[in-house]
Parts: C-alpha cells; sequence; structure tokens
C-alpha cells in the first residue's frame, strides 16, 4: 500500500506504521482521535483499505486499529458496532490461520469493551463463533472459547436478549457433523442462563439433539444427555407448558433408554414419526429402543381410515389451496416434511385433544431407504422390518398403496446373513400375502399389474395350454383360506425367482425360508402355488432341485405334518387336486416322485413308475437319490409303510416297489438295509385273517378311483423325455467348449 496516498485523517506516519511487517510497530500505531465528527472515516478506512486489504500485513493491521477504535471510543462505541464488527467476522474466513486468530483477538476486544451493546447483533456473532470452534487451528479454537465465555457472560446479564430470533440459527447450526460444533451448540443449549426458557423450542431442536447423541465422543454425548436431563425435568414439572409445533423439523427421542418425550406428548407426535425414524433407526441398539417402541404404539387402526373420513367431511377447498402438494424430499437428505404443506400447527402436549393424521408416506420412505443401506446393523434392519409389519397390521389399506415399491428389497433381504432378518422379513411378507387388503378384483394367478420400470417383475405367466383339465382344476379348487390374496401368487413366483437367481441362496436358507413360510401362511397353499409354476419352469435343472427341496420338506418338516396325513389318505377332492398338482411337477425328479405316491400310499403307480427306470438315464445323482429315499423309508414318516409290509396279500405292489429300488441300487449300504428290511416281511400263508378274506388294496383306495393314472404316467414320460434332451444339450456344448479349449 502506498504509505504517502492521502488517507486523511490519518498521519502518513501513522499509515506507515500501520503497514510495517513488525507486530510492535502496527500495535502501536494507531493513535485514539478525540473528533467524533471523524471517527466513521477512520473506521472505514481502516476497514476497507486495512482489514480487507489483499495484503496479510495490512489485514493484521486492520485488525488492531479496529479493536484500538473500539477501546478508544469506550461505552460510546456501541454506535458503531455494525462497522467495527463486519470486517473483523469477514476476516474468520480468512485462509491464514494467525489472521484468523487476530481477527478473534479483536473481536473479543470489541465485543468486551461494547457488552450488552453487541446484543443487536448477536445472531452474526453467534454465527461466526460457531465455526470458529470448528477450526483445525488450536490458537483459533482456543481464542474463541475465550470469545465464547464472554458472550454468554454477556447474555446472562442482560434483560434484553432475543431469543426468538436465535432459535432459527440454533435450528440451522444443530445439525453440524463437526464434533467441536456440537460441543460449542451443546454449550448453548445447557447453559443456565436467566429469563431464557428454551423449553419452550425443544420441539425446533430435539431432533438435532438426539442426532448429536449419536457423536463418537463420549465428552459430547454426556453434555447432551445432561441437557436433554434438564429439559425432561422441565417437561415432568408442567407438561401442558411444551408445544409441539410443525415447523420442517422433527423431535426424537434423543435420552437413552427412554421414551418420555413421545410418552409425554402422545399421539402429536404422530405428524413428525418420519423425522424421529430417521434419527433413532441408526442408533437402535444404543439408545432409541424404547422411543421407537414408544412410538410404534401411536399407530392405531383408526390411522388406516382418517384420510377417508377427512374427505368425507372436509369443506370445499378454496382455489388458493388447490395447488399439488409437493412431495417430500428423500429421506438420506435429512429429515422429511410431517405432512407435505408449510401451514404452522400447534399441539399442546396433554391439556387438548387433536386430531393428527399419520404421515405414512415419509415413514415408508425413511423405511425403504435404510433397507436399501447397506451399511446399516442387524438391530437396525430388524427395527425397520417390525415397523413395517406393524404398519400392514394397524394400516393395511394405506400400506398396501407402497407394496409394489417394497416388494423388491424386502425380497433381497432374504439374502441376508441374519437369521433374525429372515424371520422378521419373512413375517412382513406373509402378512403382505396374507391380508385381506392385498385382495383386488382380478386376483386370480394371470392376472397382474404392468410392473414398474426397474423393480423385481411381478408378472404372473399365463397358464400352459398343454394343462389338463384335472391339473387346471387342481389349482381352482385349492382352499380359499385367507392367505389367499392377489400378492399370494405374485410372492411365490418371485420367491422361486430369487432361488434360480441365487443358487447359494436355496442351498443354504432354502429348506428353512419355505418351512417358515409354512408356519405363517397355508402350506397346501404354499405347495399347490409353487407346484404349478415349477411346472411351467424353463429351467429344467433348477426344477428338478427345487422339487426335491420341496419334496425333502415335505416327507421331514414337522410343521408339515397335517398337510402329509391330507395326502396319506386322499379322502378328499381337495387332496386328490393337490396330488396331482404336485405330481406334475414332482415329475422333474424321478426319485421324489416315487417318494410322493409313497406317501400317498399309491403303491402300485409307485411300481409302475420305477419299472420305467431302465429307461430313464441312471446317473450318480439319481442313484444317491435312491439311497436317499431308502433312508426316509425306515425313518418315522414312513412308520405306516413298513407296518403296511405286515399286510402282504393286500399290499403286493409296495413290496414290488422296494424290491424294485432293490435292484436300481449298487451292493452299498443303503442296498444292505433294504435287504434286510424285506427279508422281515413275512409269509403270506402264515397272515391270513380267521376268516380267510381281508379288504382288498383297491377297496382301500376306491376314494382315488377317479384319478388318471394312465395320463399320469404319459405325463412322466413327456417331462423326463425334456430332461434328457436338456441333459444333451448340456453335455454337447460343454463337449465344445473342451474342444475348444483343446485348439
Amino acid at each position: 500500500m502506498n504509505a504517502e496516498r492521502d488517507l486523511a485523517p490519518l498521519a502518513p506516519s501513522v499509515v506507515r506504521a500501520l503497514n510495517d511487517k513488525l507486530y510492535e510497530k502496527r500495535k502501536v500505531a494507531f493513535v485514539a482521535q478525540n473528533n467524533t465528527s471523524q471517527i466513521k472515516h477512520v473506521i472505514q478506512i481502516l476497514s476497507q483499505e486495512f482489514a480487507l486489504s489483499q495484503h496479510p500485513h495490512s489485514r493484521k493491521g486492520g485488525l488492531i486499529g479496529l479493536a484500538a477504535c473500539s477501546i478508544a471510543l469506550g461505552k460510546d462505541s456501541g454506535l458503531y458496532l455494525k462497522e467495527l464488527i463486519e470486517p473483523v467476522l469477514t476476516c474468520f474466513n480468512d485462509a491464514d490461520s494467525r489472521l484468523r486468530y487476530y481477527a478473534c483477538e479483536a473481536l473479543y476486544n470489541i465485543v468486551k469493551v461494547a457488552r450488552g451493546s453487541v446484543l443487536p447483533h448477536f445472531n452474526v456473532l453467534f454465527d461466526g463463533l460457531s465455526k470458529l470452534a470448528a477450526d483445525p487451528d488450536p490458537n483459533v479454537k482456543s481464542g474463541s472459547e475465550l470469545l465464547d465465555r464472554l458472550l454468554k457472560d454477556i447474555v446472562t446479564e442482560s434483560n434484553q436478549f432475543d431469543l426468538v430470533g436465535f432459535i432459527p440459527l440454533l435450528r440451522e447450526r444443530i445439525y453440524s457433523n463437526n464434533q467441536y460444533a456440537r460441543q460449542f451448540i451443546i454449550s448453548w443449549v445447557g447453559s443456565p442462563v436467566p429469563d431464557i426458557n428454551l423449553l419452550d423450542y425443544l420441539p425446533e431442536i430435539l431432533d438435532g439433539l438426539f442426532q448429536i447423541l449419536g457423536d463418537n465422543s463420549k465428552e459430547i454425548r454426556k453434555m447432551c444427555e445432561v441437557a436433554l436431563g434438564e429439559f425432561l425435568k422441565e417437561i415432568k414439572k408442567n407438561p401442558p407448558s411444551v408445544k409441539f409445533r410443525r415447523n420442517g423439523q422433527y423431535p426424537g427421542d434423543p435420552l437413552p433408554g427412554r421414551g418420555e418425550f413421545i410418552q409425554l406428548a402422545g399421539r402429536v407426535m404422530l405428524p413428525y414419526s418420519s423425522g424421529i425414524l430417521t434419527a433413532v433407526l441408526p442408533y437402535i441398539k444404543e439408545v432409541a429402543n424404547v422411543c421407537n417402541q414408544s412410538l410404534m404404539k401411536l399407530v392405531i387402526p383408526e390411522d388406516d381410515e382418517m384420510d377417508e373420513a377427512k374427505q368425507a367431511t372436509a369443506p370445499p377447498a378454496e382455489p388458493a389451496s388447490e395447488e399439488p402438494v409437493p412431495e417430500p424430499e428423500a429421506a438420506s437428505g435429512g429429515s422429511l416434511d410431517a405432512s407435505g404443506d408449510s401451514k404452522p400447527l400447534s399441539f399442546l402436549c396433554s391439556s387438548e385433544r387433536i386430531q393428527v393424521t399419520l404421515n405414512l408416506d415419509g415413514i415408508v420412505q425413511v423405511l425403504d431407504c435404510h433397507l436399501h443401506d447397506t451399511s446399516i446393523g442387524m438391530m437396525t434392519r430388524i427395527a425397520v422390518l417390525k415397523w413395517l409389519y406393524h404398519l400392514y397390521i394397524k394400516t393395511p389399506r394405506k400400506m398396501f398403496r407402497h407394496t409394489d415399491s417394497l416388494f423388491p428389497i424386502l425380497l433381497r433381504t432374504l439374502s441376508d446373513e441374519s437369521d433374525e432378518v429372515i424371520l422378521k422379513d419373512l413375517e412382513v411378507l406373509a402378512e403382505i400375502a396374507s391380508s385381506p387388503a392385498g385382495q383386488t378384483e382380478g386376483h386370480g394367478p394371470s392376472e397382474t399389474a404392468d410392473p414398474r420400470p426397474g423393480q423385481v417383475e411381478l408378472h404372473i405367466p399365463g397358464r400352459n395350454s398343454q394343462l389338463s383339465a384335472s391339473g387346471a382344476k387342481g389349482l381352482e379348487c385349492s382352499p380359499s383360506t385367507p392367505t389367499m390374496n392377489s400378492y399370494f401368487y405374485k410372492f411365490m413366483i418371485n420367491l422361486l425367482k430369487r432361488f434360480s437367481s441365487e443358487r447359494k441362496l436355496l442351498e443354504t436358507r432354502g429348506a428353512f425360508i419355505i418351512r417358515q413360510l409354512c408356519l405363517l401362511l397355508n402350506a397346501e397353499n404354499i405347495f399347490h402355488s409353487m407346484a404349478d409354476i415349477l411346472l411351467r419352469e424353463e429351467d429344467l435343472k433348477f426344477a428338478s432341485t427345487m422339487v426335491h427341496t420341496l419334496n425333502t420338506i415335505l416327507l421331514t418338516s414337522s410343521e408339515l405334518f397335517q398337510l402329509r396325513n391330507q395326502l396319506k389318505d386322499l379322502r378328499t377332492p381337495e387332496s386328490r387336486n393337490l396330488f396331482c398338482c404336485l405330481y406334475r411337477s414332482w415329475c422333474h425328479n424321478p426319485v421324489t416322485t416315487v417318494s410322493l405316491c409313497f406317501l400317498t400310499q399309491n403303491y402300485k403307480h409307485a411300481y409302475d413308475l420305477i419299472q420305467k427306470f431302465g429307461d430313464l438315464e441312471v446317473t450318480v445323482d439319481f442313484l444317491t437319490e435312491v439311497d436317499k429315499l431308502v433312508q426316509l423309508i425306515e425313518c418315522p414318516i414312513f412308520t405306516y409303510l413298513r407296518l403296511q409290509l405286515l399286510d402282504v396279500k393286500n399290499n403286493p405292489y409296495l413290496i414290488k416297489a422296494l424290491y424294485g429300488l432293490l435292484m436300481l441300487l449298487p451292493q452299498s449300504s443303503a442296498f444292505q438295509l433294504l435287504s434286510h428290511r424285506l427279508q422281515c416281511v413275512p409269509n403270506p400263508e402264515l397272515m391270513q385273517s380267521a376268516d380267510g378274506s381281508r379288504a382288498s388294496a383297491g377297496s382301500k383306495r376306491s376314494s382315488a378311483s377317479n384319478i388318471d393314472y394312465t395320463e399320469l404316467l404319459q405325463h412322466f414320460d413327456k417331462v423326463q423325455h425334456k430332461h434328457l434332451e436338456a441333459r444333451h444339450q448340456r453335455a454337447g456344448r460343454a463337449e465344445q467348449l473342451e474342444r475348444r479349449g483343446v485348439l
């Protein structure tokens, strides 16, 4: 800077000293001016020509000059605070840490002299301080702490503090992620300042306070807990004094292990639900479990009817209010709007009863966002799924508006590593598939809405025209139980697609998932629908694997005891239709087809099937499955079959079928096991009854005489022929690849 330039009323010597590189010379350069008419001009020159100069030494000199002006003016400095403070605050953003320290020192001197006169400028001072609190330089941070304590003292001793004007700034700064900025905010929220009652504005900052409780610093968490504990004491003393107001922010329950804020406020917290969940779900294990439970209890079945009731009773809307309501922002971007509009509402905590509306769209958006976040912990995922299940129970009609968007992520969650997560996920999916609210007019298996782009396809394939009348009738005659709604068949289709695309899931969790579904839903409907879908499966290898899995579950799971008994006798039309449906799909795997015939006591048909095994391609896998079937025959599930071996006369085909299996087996442990069993079959002449007559097997199976076993055998041949062709094609492709590798 040119020292000879006319900068009156500053003398040239003062200008040169203020530009000097030495601190001591700059410090003594300024001489207080007694002529008050020139003061404003002096401050302006110090600001523009020095404090805001491009030269760092000039900026430092300007800051010292402004502080000196304030000291010289004494109490009169309050008349020029705007001119004194603004250039200093600008220097808070300087890249030079030393200059930021000088700015902090200068502002400290200005505030110390002015005292209560700075309160009209409190917001800009607080804003600047909140930035300095997060400064990386320790010296600057230390200087800001001194200035912070000075400001607290001034606010404490004054009765002119503008709390209403301060709250919006506090609400904005409370969402900082910097731990030092958070510590600064908590120090103001929890400071015992007389005549300042932040309790009236608690809903404005409660959500931010809870987020601070998730800080990694134990000290900051402790400070926040102490501050909130004081708030809670005041609320308990006088609950009606707290007003929960909607202003775009959402209160959450910040207290570890307790949900007092929600319990005290009750259903007036519902409009804030999405914001509360955004805050509590990531910390569900540490601090927010009871809060989550308290909020969940606020949702009641009446919330499912509230929109319709409001529409029925609402007066005609004015033209000005017909603008479309904006959709809530994404949950990942912060708190969601409680209701989509900006009209101010105030809810008294306990002294009034006011009808509030559940913000279901916002809640579902938050839950969906958390399910898509792969970084969240197991407890959070379980909490999200509990919420979805609770909402489907309490507000099914509204929830089914979101089912198509939730369905894909719920299916993907079945691949979770945690059994607890999978169990909760299955509960949600089962509720979707069984709720009467999911019933639509066109709920048949061949009807479904067009899938949304980018989602798991929910399309249900059309029926194969080659299906016989008995097979189609089998599905239509399946009992209409509460488990059957328009989403049930969609669920079964997409579950099988999931197993097909993720074979590891089928191997490790397939049986577990299906067994749990049989407990949650109707087992007959599950097997009936899966068999019907697998009948048209193009991937024959997967169809065979899936049929083997289903058959193992059917024969061994305690959850399917009732279904096995139903199939054992085939006394009802429904059981016979189920058998026909299962049989057609079970044909993808010859050995499982025989085991199904053993289960249903169709021994003659089992013998006929085994006779056809000679025409099949006998592989190691095939023999392994025969081995497993022999092991199953020795299990408790087939106790009745082994006892029927005593009745040789009426069960000749059972014995022939078992001998047929014996002839298929090589000399192995399974061969020895079955051979020993057949050696125990008694001589039929010794087992003659006293009157020489017994009921024939034909009369015992008369109830199933309307089953066309010839047609079933023909279907078995067709399916096995397809498998043979598919195996040859796979072998041919493998051979071609091998030749290419050699070449």
